[in-house]
């Protein structure tokens, strides 16, 4: 999880964001660096798949295919705008459930007022992120460059 969120500051640095180097990913890269989450991302499905707790298992699932539709989506039309609305809200969840259940089992959602206030807490961040990142399209890492660069 952590080396998707640098990979396109590293990629970056190199010259194979934009093709600088002659060899470099280009538009291709977002397509790429999507298949490679769900790769990742299935590993953590596989997990929250064996989940006793049932409504953390079939809320963790749901979320997963969601925006893997969304994904699929996306690739067939080409707008990213699918990207937003189907937010990756299923990492947040699996980090959210993985760590309560383990480090404060009374915080693990035991009904679906409960799930739903959980899911609304998630959401907000992960909505900004998604809106900045697929809708905006703005690319924060260049900020981050310019801080470190200084």
């Amino acid at each position: 999880m952590l080396a998707d969120g640098v990979d396109v500051i590293l990629v970056d640095l190199l010259g194979l964001l934009t093709g600088e180097s002659g060899r470099g990913f280009g538009n291709y890269y977002q397509t790429m660096d999507k298949w490679l989450d769900f790769y990742y991302l299935s590993f953590e499905a596989g997990v929250s798949w064996r989940w006793t707790n049932h409504l953390a298992r079939n809320t963790s699932i749901f979320l997963f295919v969601y925006r893997f539709l969304g994904f699929i989506l996306m690739q067939i039309t080409g707008i990213r705008l699918f990207l937003f609305i189907f937010p990756n809200l299923f990492e947040n969840f699996f980090l959210y459930y993985v760590v309560v259940a383990r480090f404060f089992p009374k915080l693990v959602p035991k009904n679906l007022k409960q799930l739903g206030l959980i899911l609304l807490i998630l959401y907000i961040p992960k909505l900004g992120q998604e809106w900045v990142l697929h809708y905006q399209q703005a690319k924060p890492w260049n900020w981050i460059k310019e801080i470190f660069a200084s």
